[in-house]
Order: structure tokens, then sequence, then C-alpha cells
């Protein structure tokens, strides 16, 4: 579903983005840990045709993102570190706008079907401003659904929330695997999207210096090699 090769980005002298490739089939998930300021969200933004890198390829559903981001757009689902939803507007006015915005089908009963995929639809027409920040994320994830994208990428997506609404992500990315999507979850924490990943990146410096498969790695042995590679960045050759 995502094929990336030695994508960069630069402003000026600054690197951000050196030469990151990785492929990515549909049913699996990409873990992407870093610590705050490894290009994180910069890649996201690259995968999601919202940011053109300086260099680089990129492949999403065969088709060439770079040349023909419109095509590519219908099959991708942004979540950003922030929901974005409007605070003022009810949940199901969330919905009508994001779909009548995109030219999709904001029918009643195709919204009330996303809102009820992710266990909303009792709270359809309540003001977004009263919802905590796992029913603000399920809400953002509903837009997902409503678009059928095929690939997610989700930045930050259990930074705030509690035990139940971090066990509601992960079951949601299980669910979205299982359909045969493929998901990018950037996370600067070990405790998540490690349970459903396939695949675990570690990002530092802009560069994706770990690309290995998840069962490689026990939870001891991926803290070590991430303080090792920590600690090595900071202290430079």
């Amino acid at each position: 579903m995502i094929a990336a090769r030695e994508l960069r980005k630069t402003y000026g002298s600054n690197v951000v983005i050196d030469g990151v490739s990785f492929i990515l089939g549909g049913g699996q998930c990409l873990a992407l840990l870093g610590p705050n300021g490894a290009g994180k969200t910069t890649l996201l933004r690259i995968l999601a045709t919202l940011l053109r890198p300086t260099a680089g390829s990129l492949l999403v559903g065969g088709v060439d993102a770079l040349r023909e981001p419109e095509r590519v757009r219908p099959l991708l689902g942004m979540v950003a570190h922030g929901s974005y939803v409007y605070e003022d507007l009810t949940a199901r006015e969330n919905l009508r706008f994001w779909e009548t915005m995109r030219g999709g089908d904001a029918s009643p009963a195709r919204l009330m079907a996303a809102l009820g995929q992710v266990e909303l639809d009792g709270v359809a027409d309540e003001r977004v401003r009263t919802f905590s920040a796992g029913m603000k994320r399920r809400l953002a994830l509903a837009r997902v659904l409503l678009a059928e994208a095929r690939v997610l990428l989700l930045d930050e997506p259990f930074t705030g929330l509690d035990r139940r609404g971090r066990k509601w992500v992960s079951e949601f990315l299980q669910a979205f695997k299982t359909a045969g999507g493929a998901a990018v979850v950037a996370t600067h924490s070990f405790g998540g999207g490690l349970g459903v990943a396939d695949r675990v990146g570690i990002l530092m410096g802009g560069r994706l210096l770990v690309d290995r498969p998840a069962v490689d790695l026990s939870g001891a042995e991926l803290h070590r090699l991430y303080e090792s590679l920590t600690e090595s960045i900071e202290t430079g050759p």
C-alpha cells in the first residue's frame, strides 16, 4: 500500500527527513517511534500528500503520490495529534460538514452508521465541547471511516487517553488491519500502538534507523535499542 524510497525534506540547510525508505503492505501496521523533533509529523504529512518532499519517491496503492496526489488522497485518512473537531457543533454536524466539504455522501443514515462504528451514535446530537479526549479522537476516526480510507496515518493517537480510550483505539486499528488496511502510527510512547504493530520503526534526526518486525523485539529489547540510539544521536560521533 505504501512504498517510500529515499524521502528527503529540507528547509534551507535544515534536514528534517533524511533518506527514509520503507514498504508497508495491506493488513500491516508500522509503529513509528521517535522523540519529539525526530521528524515523525513531517514524514506523516509527506505520506498524506500534504507536504511535498525535497527528493525521493512515494507510491500509495501503486499510484505515484508525488505526480498524482489527487488520485491518492481518496485512499488516505490522517488523524493529526489534535483531533481538529469543531467544538460548538454536534458529532453529527461535524461529520456532515466534513463529508459535504469533500463532496461525499452526507446522508443521515450514513452519518449515523459511521458514528455507530465508533460508539458515538448515542451522543450524535451532543456538542463536541462536552466530549472527552477519547471521544473526540473517535469522532475524528469516524471521518476516516466515512472516507473509506485504505491507508491510515495517525499522529500520537494515544496521547491524553485513559486506559479505556487506548484500548478502543488499539481495537480500532486491529479491525482496520483485518479489513486489509495499512496504518502508520507515529508515537513517542512505548505504551501506544506497539500491541497492534507488525513492524516497529525508530526515527531519529530524520533518519529511519530501525525498521524491524515487531515479533523480533521484546519490550525490553526495544527499550534498550531506543535508548542506545538516543544516546548515540545526542553524543554524536
